[in-house]
């Protein structure tokens, strides 16, 4: 385990004294799924902003990709800040400046301005990543992985349920409303915070510059960081790439499902948030490789059984759909598994900067989110669902692999 650099000596974190009670944990993973909507709904808004805005077919994916880019910049730059300042105002001032660009976003003139806002807010949203250091802090460690993993069921739902909300709502005001209305709730979610955050005073001796630099040094010296990270993008990256894809196979025969079935069909996904706090408590356990190998054989077994289904062209359209939707389930269950076990491991390695090494963490599982959505248009134009779903289970299998040589 790599040792603090000389410039930036530390003494042991002052843990937040206050446990992590379950009416605490519900409000953390409340917030984390309210924060986390502003990040994904884009996706679903594209078709009607673009137009709206003078974005061209090809532009129009800006919109889409500005606020993750922001929040990929904001777990780099942001998140850091986490174990130089307190941790509540930090947060606080994140989720302030979130509901700034919330606003500025639902009065944005021109799409460019747009894009820039839609940038500032996904940057803020990174709050996201101070909160669960915060909770993990709260829970002794018998307990941190439960912790972690109810919080970020918060986090799953947020992002699976945010597609067919924002289309809801943009169908009935239009795509403005949607981020009026992610104004107001983060204005309500920011004072409940301001009562009901604990402090937590990171004691740490280093400037901000040194601190960035250091997160090199801390994923070059803990190779648990780097391997969890890396099986953690590869399973984000399988589920970018079916979740991109699968409105596209639902559109056609035997399923024919409009948008709004679609969008519904979206939902069927949150089921799989509730393994989070399952593979939290196998981990307090002491069954984190065990789990860890589960968890990457789920997702093979999600990905064949869709293939399966995806690959018939007629049929009793209902009991292909729900056999598509169990596999929707078991991707998710094997992505959140591995995400749970990934997060409960790196928040043991070094309390004096975990808001370092879950920035890293985080922002490194989101650039395999954004290499799975990248390839889900090249997979789909190659061989269609099937090589949507085998490109999937390609990459379960890399995790699997990587977990069975690297015994984490």
């Amino acid at each position: 385990m790599s040792q603090v650099p000389e410039h930036m000596t530390s003494e042991p974190e002052e843990e937040v004294s206050t446990t992590a009670a379950a009416p605490s944990t519900l409000l953390f993973a409340i917030a984390t799924g309210v924060i986390i909507l502003n990040l994904f709904a884009p996706q679903t808004l594209v078709g009607i902003i673009g137009p709206s805005l003078g974005f061209s077919e090809s532009g129009a994916g800006l919109v889409a990709m500005a606020s993750l880019l922001g929040y990929a910049a904001g777990l780099f730059f942001l998140v850091p800040l986490a174990d130089l300042m307190e941790n509540r105002q930090l947060v606080l001032r994140m989720l302030l400046s979130a509901l700034v660009m919330a606003i500025a976003a639902a009065f944005a003139p021109t799409g460019w301005s747009l894009l820039i806002f839609l940038f500032l807010l996904g940057a803020a949203c990174s709050a996201i990543q101070i909160l669960v250091p915060i909770a993990a802090a709260m829970a002794p460690p018998e307990h941190r992985g439960q912790v972690i993993g109810n919080v970020m069921s918060g986090v799953m739902v947020g992002i699976l349920v945010s597609r067919p909300l924002a289309s809801l709502i943009a169908d009935f005001w239009g795509w403005r409303s949607f981020y009026a209305l992610s104004a107001a709730t983060l204005a309500l979610l920011a004072a409940v915070l301001a009562l009901r955050l604990p402090e937590r005073r990171p004691l740490i001796n280093a400037s901000y510059g040194a601190l960035i630099g250091s997160l090199f040094e801390l994923l070059r010296e803990e190779p648990v960081l780097r391997l969890r990270a890396f099986t953690a993008a590869l399973m984000m990256a399988s589920f970018s790439l079916f979740w991109t894809s699968v409105a596209l196979r639902l559109a056609q025969p035997p399923f024919s499902l409009g948008q709004s079935g679609v969008a519904l069909f979206a939902l069927v996904g949150a089921g799989g948030a509730a393994a989070t706090s399952v593979f939290g408590r196998m981990g307090d356990r002491g069954w984190t490789r065990t789990a860890t190998l589960a968890s990457h054989l789920i997702v093979l077994a999600a990905m064949a059984l869709a293939a399966w289904v995806g690959g018939i062209r007629s049929g009793d359209s209902v009991a292909l759909l729900i056999l598509l939707g169990v596999s929707a389930v078991l991707l998710d269950v094997g992505v959140t598994g591995d995400q749970t076990l990934g997060r409960r491991a790196v928040n043991l390695l070094k309390p004096e900067a975990r808001g370092r090494i879950n920035g890293l963490f985080v922002g490194i599982f989101f650039l395999g989110g954004a290499l799975g959505s990248a390839l889900a248009g090249t997979a789909w134009d190659f061989g269609g669902w099937v090589a949507v779903c085998a490109g999937a289970a390609g990459f379960g299998v890399i995790a699997l692999i990587t977990g069975l040589a690297a015994r984490i």
